[in-house]
């Protein structure tokens, strides 16, 4: 049986779905939020945040940054996060395809995308965010991978019961609820992701010298500094599961 299609009216369609159950609640993007914050200047003009959703991360970027420009596909996402931000004039959120957003050259101190470039075509938007970034910019993305070998089916045996706890802890509940599975559910069924090999020699030939590491949860994330000319930075990785290309 084929997959179907994934469409920018099929993403939108299922994120505004999404964005109707979505709450503040902990959940696997949240979990990493402390560790992408880590990797954010604490001062920068300029932050682009891909694929925003409610606007959670968002308000932790504006607590670093003079301006940040929010963007996502779904308005019903950009509603919510709007409603939810009163208290921070300084973000502006955007409904909008970031591939045909006009981003200008050499505009951001970081870029920050999570769980939103398995959508994108992931070539293609390496390279414009590249292009974007200031030099000394940082590129911070969190996305989530295939499984492909016996090393990751080694993680999903610590990750299933550790996001049982997690959940219950966090939430008083095991797993989220009925419509929120479905909404999700429904949206999986569209959804391709790369395998980490993959993801580390698409970044090895576009972005040279970023940090790839494999985490928890389905999720890996990427960090990459854009060197004053232009070119790689020497991020090293600290600790054993990082995984890197150079």
């Amino acid at each position: 049986m084929s997959q179907s299609r994934q469409t920018l009216e099929s993403i939108q369609s299922d994120f505004d779905r999404i964005a109707l159950l979505s709450n503040e609640n902990w959940n696997h993007n949240a979990h990493y939020h402390r560790y992408l914050i880590s990797h954010i200047p604490e001062q920068c003009r300029h932050i682009l945040e891909i694929g925003c959703g409610i606007g959670k991360f968002s308000r932790l970027l504006a607590q670093r940054a003079e301006r940040v420009l929010a963007i996502d596909l779904s308005p019903q996402m950009i509603r919510l996060a709007k409603a939810r931000s009163g208290l921070y004039p300084n973000i502006d959120f955007v409904k909008g395809d970031v591939m045909t957003y006009q981003l200008p050259d050499n505009q951001f101190d970081c870029i920050v995308t999570l769980t939103t470039l398995h959508h994108l075509p992931i070539e293609i938007i390496l390279r414009k965010t590249r292009k974007a970034l200031k030099p000394g910019g940082i590129l911070v993305c969190l996305d989530l991978y295939q499984r492909s070998n016996l090393n990751d089916l080694l993680f999903d045996g610590v990750a299933y019961p550790a996001n049982l706890f997690l959940t219950l802890i966090k939430t008083g509940k095991l797993r989220p609820s009925r419509e929120v599975r479905e909404a999700y559910a429904e949206h999986g069924k569209t959804d391709t992701y790369l395998t980490l090999p993959q993801i580390e020699q698409i970044y090895a030939d576009i972005l040279p010298g970023a940090l790839v590491r494999r985490h928890l949860f389905w999720r890996y994330s990427i960090i990459w500094k854009k060197g004053i000319t232009g070119q790689v930075s020497t991020a090293r990785p600290n600790n054993s599961f990082n995984r890197t290309r150079r």
